[in-house]
């Protein structure tokens, strides 16, 4: 099954059913709802942006949307993180930026400023953290609340800045073993479940392999740093390490290579894990993401191996049955849109073969976010129907569609915040 239609099509018309920042069928009186680049206004903003860069629609639009976000105070400091608040506004104005040279300038100063601060802030407290040998929190290091949010957006922002070397500095000191008592854990073991709170199902807490909250998204932003020329000391030994880590917990099943979302204390001690073969699909967990990180490690340890055997490991992916019906929702965040979306993404930067498979999994994943061909109008009113916003919504869904289409902006990187955006990106 494919689209009976241009994907960037579908992107248009989410877009037109979001054309107004204070229509008041959106959550417009939630708190969130302005500075929130997951569910909010900077996420729709983004789609206008992308969507303007590629002459679909007007910039004006996309300025509206801009305006609203920047219409009221910014979160900034401890409060805000790289989904809400100063660095979820700042990666949409840079966006922008990107596509419009000197606009936004100074708003994108007063951020840069802000973001700067926090980074410092951030990595001092984690090292004193480490010092006295607790353990983290996912919020501390992880893509959606932590310093690999933070350094992905330095590494698309301020590649020269001070402060990027310290987040990769301190990723690559989380890398190493850290005592609790009688034993030895990995140094990005948390004491909470998945959630970030305390769960009695995961007693001794866990150890997260996955892209949005665990060492995926590390692993990712130090090898794309590494392959932009930016390398600090542990560097390289931190992004094998991490490589060995998820050899040792890989299964290798008749579809192919699979993870585990986390290890448990249990099995960590048991060194085994069961994976199953239905786990879903998705950018945040599972193979899709890990496949990513691992693709890019390879590229930046020069490592053939590794590199073919990401690319097979997605390809075998999507073309199981079993694991695709796991993937049931739309989304960018854990749905179709999410892994045609990362095929399309790693294809750019895969050897030939798997490329050439990678690009043909695409037109029939886009095709699963229309399933009874109700054509793109009413497609996208049940997204926008079930939510608005990027990781979850139809912003997101539409921004996928439109980075695998024709008509994608050539020199967008507006997924440098899911740490999938291409090897090469443009500076602001």
């Amino acid at each position: 099954m494919t689209l009976p239609y241009e994907s960037h099509d579908l992107a248009v018309a989410v877009a037109d059913l979001l054309a107004h920042p204070d229509d008041p069928r959106l959550p417009i009186r939630q708190p969130w709802w302005q500075q929130s680049l997951a569910l909010g206004v900077p996420g729709i903003a983004l789609l206008h942006v992308e969507l303007a860069a590629a002459g679909l629609r007007p910039w004006q639009r996309a300025h509206h949307w801009l305006t609203a976000a920047t219409s009221r105070p910014v979160t900034a400091g401890p409060d805000s993180h790289p989904f809400h608040g100063a660095p979820a506004l700042a990666h949409v104005l840079a966006c922008a930026a990107t596509h419009r040279p000197g606009a936004y300038a100074r708003a994108l100063d007063d951020l840069d400023r802000a973001i700067a601060a926090d980074a410092r802030r951030r990595v001092a407290v984690a090292h004193a953290r480490i010092d006295v040998g607790e353990l983290p929190a996912l919020a501390e290091f992880d893509a959606i609340r932590g310093l690999t949010g933070i350094g992905a957006f330095l590494l698309r922002r301020a590649p020269g800045s001070e402060e990027l070397p310290a987040v990769l500095g301190y990723l690559a000191r989380l890398t190493q073993p850290l005592p609790v008592g009688s034993e030895v854990l990995p140094g990005w073991w948390t004491g909470s479940g998945p959630s970030g709170r305390a769960d009695s199902r995961f007693p001794g807490g866990h150890g997260n392999n996955g892209m949005a909250h665990g060492i995926a998204g590390p692993l990712a932003l130090l090898a794309l740093a590494a392959l932009h020329g930016i390398v600090v000391d542990g560097q390289t030994a931190a992004i094998a390490t991490m490589c060995i880590w998820l050899d040792r917990w890989r299964h290798d099943s008749t579809a192919g290579a699979l993870w585990p979302y986390w290890i448990t204390r249990p099995q960590l001690r048991a060194d085994r894990a069961e994976v199953h073969r239905v786990q879903r699909l998705s950018w945040c967990y599972g193979t899709p993401g890990l496949a990513r990180a691992q693709q890019l490690a390879a590229l930046a340890l020069n490592d053939p191996v590794r590199r073919a055997a990401a690319e097979d490991a997605l390809v075998r992916a999507l073309a199981d049955p079993c694991q695709l019906a796991a993937t049931t929702d739309p989304s960018l965040c854990h749905g179709h849109a999410g892994l045609a979306h990362i095929a399309h993404r790693m294809a750019a930067d895969a050897l030939p073969d798997t490329a050439k498979q990678l690009r043909a999994s695409v037109p029939r994943l886009l095709g699963s976010l229309d399933p009874h061909d109700a054509g793109p109008r009413r497609t996208a009113a049940a997204l926008v129907a079930a939510g608005p916003g990027v990781l979850e919504g139809a912003a997101g869904v539409a921004l996928a569609a439109l980075s695998c289409s024709n008509a994608a902006p050539l020199t967008s990187s507006w997924d440098a915040c899911l740490l999938t955006a291409p090897v090469t990106y443009p500076q602001t």
